[in-house]
């Protein structure tokens, strides 16, 4: 059984970039435009694999009521985030 962790972070939006950080690092972001397009995604290494990078996208979304798509190029990670084959 997987054990969920939890982690305080603090959410900041500053022109089409969203940022989840702690008080010691960066957490991760995302950087996105009005068309919906995920121009970069990054998860701080030490926090992947939590649900981080769906987290970011699901805030994304939100913002802009937009499906969401990667911008080229896309890498092995963003392939299989966006389930690309």
């Amino acid at each position: 059984m997987k054990q969920k962790i939890s982690f305080n972070y603090k959410i900041s939006e500053i022109d089409g970039v969203f940022t989840f950080i702690n008080k010691n690092t960066t957490i991760g972001f995302i950087r996105f435009n009005n068309e919906g397009e995920v121009e970069y995604i990054f998860v701080n290494p030490g926090f992947r694999r939590k649900g981080i990078a769906k987290k970011l996208l699901k805030l994304t979304q939100k913002k802009i009521g937009k499906k969401l798509v990667p911008q080229e190029p896309i890498s092995p990670l963003g392939k299989k985030l966006f389930n690309i084959v």
